[in-house]
């Protein structure tokens, strides 16, 4: 578990910020090909021909979780930035490489 948060509600807290930064970002991509939605801990992303992106938080690990194209990515907070837990590569160029190769779009995120 990470040493980023105090308690499970912090670290919740800290995931709805920036899942709702995300959802902001990928709602300003323009693009008709995906559709992005929130729920408490989830984004989910539905593009064109029925792929999905699912971004969810897992408290008890206090990891963000990442499935996308048959694979996952498990994502702790390490000095302020989301990680992957077993390569080191920060969740924003995963995901930013994920949509434009998905959207053919040059899509870069910030947090």
């Amino acid at each position: 578990m990470s040493a980023e948060f105090s308690d499970d509600a912090s670290f919740r807290s800290s995931v709805a910020e920036v899942l709702r930064s995300l959802l902001d970002q990928i709602d300003d991509i323009e693009s008709d090909a995906h559709d992005p939605m929130i729920s408490d801990g989830n984004l989910k992303i539905l593009f064109e021909g029925g792929e999905t992106f699912v971004l969810s938080q897992q408290t008890p690990m206090h990891e963000i979780w990442l499935s996308a194209n048959l694979t996952a990515w498990h994502f702790r907070r390490d000095n302020g930035l989301w990680r992957e837990r077993d390569s080191d590569t920060p969740m924003l160029d995963v995901l930013s490489t994920l949509f434009t190769d998905k959207l053919g779009l040059t899509i870069r995120f910030s947090l």
